[in-house]
């Protein structure tokens, strides 16, 4: 398909990053893997408040605000939410006020994202066990009766505007790709609310590309009472339905890999401090404790275990989150 086919030029968009993001060649990995070839699309470069994913749908997201006239951003995550950091860099640059719902109580030590949610000059609330944004409907009635006109952004900016700035994302890529004269046998990535898995099945689908798109689960956790494979298919789906592409989706499209949760959401193990320290060691680059510390520790048990060939070729997209290394540095053994 031609790139000027995808039909989304009527929805709002308000520029936030700096695109394209590089694709680049991990051959060190590689070598020290004895893998395949790897190669990774770098969104932790998005610019965007030390970058990350997140930018994408944001783009989207935020436009759609703008369009229906908030003066007010309100989105929740866990207390080192990555989204939630982009979210008040946004609103910050576009003069809106941002509110964050924050899993967890206030800690005595401020690092990590969650500095830079101050820095950024958001308004905090704490909501204990409620990190998915369970407290988001009072606080808009509060906002509301001050006067101000308050918009949503859902859970990890995963509703059908932030999966459509993964289409875009995939259009990116594949633009790249030719230019290399490259190609993947798969596309693997962090998967924990679900738009950037979306947006990525919608993209393979219509550039008629044939990668598999593994998602690496993250969370043990479920999307609005729905199963987590579940919500990603009908995402598919309703983001097709938006921008008006022909397009369904089943379960049997899905690939989320739920093999590396381990303990659950941002607790660390062996998996992830190896991921850490290899690609650092290797390739200079530095993933997260909580996404793409674990995906790429998925991605590296894959090859070891011969799930992914060495004639195959891979695609790791860094999705981004390497404040969360400074909140997590107890939890981090670095080895040599």
């Amino acid at each position: 398909m031609n790139n000027a086919d995808i039909n989304y030029a009527d929805q709002p968009r308000e520029p936030l990053g700096f695109f394209p993001t590089p694709l680049i060649e991990l051959t060190k990995l590689s070598q020290k893997l004895g893998g395949p070839k790897i190669f990774m699309k770098r969104d932790d470069n998005t610019g965007l408040a030390l970058g990350g994913n997140k930018t994408r749908k944001l783009e989207f997201i935020i436009g759609d605000a703008i369009a229906k006239g908030a003066d007010t951003i309100i989105t929740a995550g866990a207390a080192q939410s990555n989204h939630c950091r982009q979210t008040a860099a946004a609103a910050a640059s576009l003069g809106l006020e941002c509110h964050l719902v924050l899993g967890g109580q206030e800690p005595e030590h401020v690092n990590g994202n969650l500095l830079l949610d101050k820095i950024f000059g958001c308004h905090i609330h704490w909501a204990g066990s409620n990190r998915k944004g369970e407290d988001i409907p009072k606080i808009v009635e509060q906002l509301k009766q001050q006067g101000k006109k308050p918009y949503v952004v859902p859970y990890g900016g995963s509703n059908e505007h932030g999966a459509l700035g993964f289409v875009e994302a995939f259009r990116e890529m594949e633009s790249q790709r030719q230019s290399m004269n490259v190609s993947f046998t798969h596309i693997i990535f962090a998967s924990s609310s679900g738009g950037t898995h979306a947006g990525l099945m919608l993209g393979n689908k219509i550039f008629n590309t044939a990668y598999q798109i593994v998602g690496i689960n993250i969370d043990k956790g479920e999307t609005d009472k729905v199963p987590f494979d579940q919500y990603i298919v009908a995402l598919a789906n309703s983001t097709a339905t938006l921008i008006g592409e022909n397009h369904s989706f089943s379960a049997s499209d899905l690939i989320l890999n739920s093999d590396y949760v381990g303990e659950g959401y941002g607790v660390i193990g062996a998996l992830e401090n190896e991921a850490i320290a290899m690609t650092a060691q290797t390739e200079g680059i530095l993933v997260d404790p909580v996404y793409t510390g674990r995906a790429m520790g998925g991605l590296i048990d894959m090859i070891r275990s011969r799930k992914i060939k060495k004639t195959d070729s891979v695609l790791f997209w860094h999705t981004g989150g390497a404040p969360a290394l400074f909140a997590y540095a107890d939890d981090l053994e670095v080895t040599q």
